[in-house]
């Protein structure tokens, strides 16, 4: 069973206290604007290293599982690699998410971040942020999980989202990821269920209509000394069909398949006490750019 089919939404439509610093899932959340421009010191990120030959370094970043393929082609000695002086570099199928020169969203629907551009940019924040809310622990809590389904989907849609949801998420369903029957956590432990969007894509648009694909990582477990349901990672891609509705991107459907997944690093795994640290130490992040 795939990680979104665990959560309840995989091939089927569907989807904390907040504080000062919440803006998804109440605990302490970063905003940041997706990836965007060339400059690699700009999110932290740091160059390859060359070797003697051709080597792929992947790093499996435990505490927020956000897993990043680094390859680099050791040098021959020549010349750099590159687009020859005066002449345009090719046409590349996908770029990084390029900025779009505005400032962030600053709106929020509840928990959630609201107010995109009505754009093809626009339709891709909110797409992650989306999946973010939908793969949150927060959708095991029904009152939680009807609040979220109403800020995201579109009103023709939301009957239909809930209904279908309401069903997945069953006393078997709790029991199956570790929880008890009516959804709550065992006494002892922390539930964990986040989604780390990657990247995204329009693969189709039209002025009020736009499909996005969304490639993310994910963790769903129970935290705790003795776990029966430790927490694992995941690899899925989840598509939405958004419409633009009263001034806001809205879901009008959602569906998920697995992967791509990456070749698993040889990082350690963490011990249950420091995942769980983790996850209520560190906020995730909303999408907005």
């Amino acid at each position: 069973m795939s990680q979104g089919d665990e959560r309840g939404y995989g091939s089927d439509p569907g989807g904390r206290t907040e504080d000062a610093y919440s803006t998804l899932g109440g605990t302490r959340q970063t905003r940041t604007r997706l990836p965007g421009g060339d400059e690699g010191d700009g999110y932290g990120r740091r160059p390859a290293r060359n070797s003697r030959s051709l080597i792929m370094v992947v790093g499996v970043v435990v505490l927020l599982v956000a897993a990043i393929a680094f390859a680099n082609r050791s040098g021959s000695g020549g010349e750099a690699e590159g687009p020859a002086a005066g002449k345009e570099p090719p046409a590349a199928g996908a770029g990084p998410t390029a900025a779009t020169g505005t400032k962030p969203v600053q709106g929020r629907n509840g928990t959630i971040a609201s107010g995109f551009a009505h754009d093809e940019q626009g339709a891709q924040s909110a797409a992650a942020n989306y999946a973010v809310a939908l793969g949150s622990a927060e959708m095991f809590d029904k009152r939680k999980r009807d609040v979220i389904l109403d800020a995201i989907i579109a009103p023709s849609s939301v009957a239909r989202f809930r209904t279908t949801l309401d069903t997945a998420y069953s006393a078997g369903f709790f029991a199956n990821v570790g929880l008890n029957e009516n959804g709550t956590t065992p006494d002892g432990f922390t539930f964990i269920s986040r989604t780390t969007p990657v990247g995204t894509k329009v693969t189709k648009t039209s002025n009020d209509r736009a499909s996005v694909e969304v490639w993310c990582t994910g963790l769903i477990g129970l935290a705790g000394e003795g776990s029966t349901k430790p927490v694992t990672d995941g690899w899925f891609t989840i598509s939405m069909e958004l419409e633009w509705i009263n001034g806001d991107w809205k879901a009008v459907t959602h569906s998920q398949k697995d992967g791509p997944a990456p070749v698993g690093g040889d990082t350690r795994a963490s011990s249950a006490d420091e995942i769980a640290d983790a996850v209520n130490g560190f906020g995730g992040f909303t999408y907005a750019r």
